[in-house]
């Protein structure tokens, strides 16, 4: 192959092929006779495990190690490595067109949620308490909740995001619990231009706590606040609220500590 026909099989330009001949990752090939270069299969395998080690973000210098770990391995063990990566983005690809689907499904029927794309389940959470709330007067701290929900969901590891939803589901799911939240909700409305010294702090984060299930607060120490350490998104969870409103979600956090203990 010239040096046209293997960029266009691997899917880059010959630039980038005499880039990597300068920067050492690709050997220079055997020349014709003619002066052309003729590369190989090997050669476009070498050239497409380039390729992927770029698209993953390794800058040349890492590239240049990776491929040094494979030298002298067999051809063959190397094509079935790029079978093997091949077949693991053709599994991400199905997966993320079937989560586009679910996405373009809510869209056309007007279902998708304002803070939007979410997973499916925080999709079916935040439809269950559409249909609940319809007609109830807005709230700055429901709205406000939806968004930390939107973004946990993005955010947090699939295991802690199952297990944060599920106990989201199941109290949601509670005889009246819809009800008690609005009522939350509304107390920690009414205290958001207060200051954390505020009587009303205490009875927002009573009724806050007495709403949330012990789940919420596992991996938190006793004082409400993540074992071990801090937590960069828990402070910045924090510093989005007014004094008053963060206070009164630090002290519900001890209570359900407490409770869960």
């Amino acid at each position: 192959m010239r040096i046209g026909e293997i960029a266009a099989l691997v899917g880059v330009t010959p630039r980038a092929v005499r880039h990597y001949h300068h920067q050492g990752l690709l050997p220079e090939p055997t020349r014709r006779a003619n002066g052309y270069r003729d590369y190989s299969v090997r050669d476009a395998v070498l050239l497409a495990r380039i390729r992927r080690l770029t698209e993953l973000g390794l800058g040349l210098d890492e590239v240049r190690d990776v491929l040094a770990d494979d030298a002298g391995r067999e051809l063959v063990e190397v094509l079935e490595e790029l079978d093997d990566d091949l077949a693991r983005q053709q599994r991400l690809l199905s997966e993320r067109r079937e989560r586009l689907g679910v996405l373009l499904e809510q869209a056309r029927a007007g279902r998708l949620p304002a803070e939007g794309p979410v997973s499916p389940e925080l999709a079916a959470l935040f439809g269950s308490l559409a249909e609940e709330t319809a007609g109830r007067p807005a709230s700055a701290t429901a709205a406000k909740d939806r968004e930390v929900l939107a973004l946990l969901d993005t955010v947090a590891p699939a295991p802690e995001r199952d297990r944060l939803l599920g106990a989201m589901r199941r109290m949601t799911e509670a005889p009246g619990a819809v009800e008690r939240a609005y009522e939350v909700y509304g107390l920690l409305d009414a205290i958001a231009d207060a200051d954390a010294g505020d009587p009303r702090v205490e009875e927002a984060a009573r009724a806050l706590a007495d709403c949330m299930p012990d789940e919420v607060v596992e991996g938190l120490g006793d004082d409400g606040t993540p074992a071990g350490g801090g937590s960069t998104l828990m402070d910045a969870f924090f510093a989005d609220f007014p004094p008053a409103q963060a206070e009164a979600v630090r002290r519900a956090l001890r209570l359900v500590a407490e409770r869960a203990r």
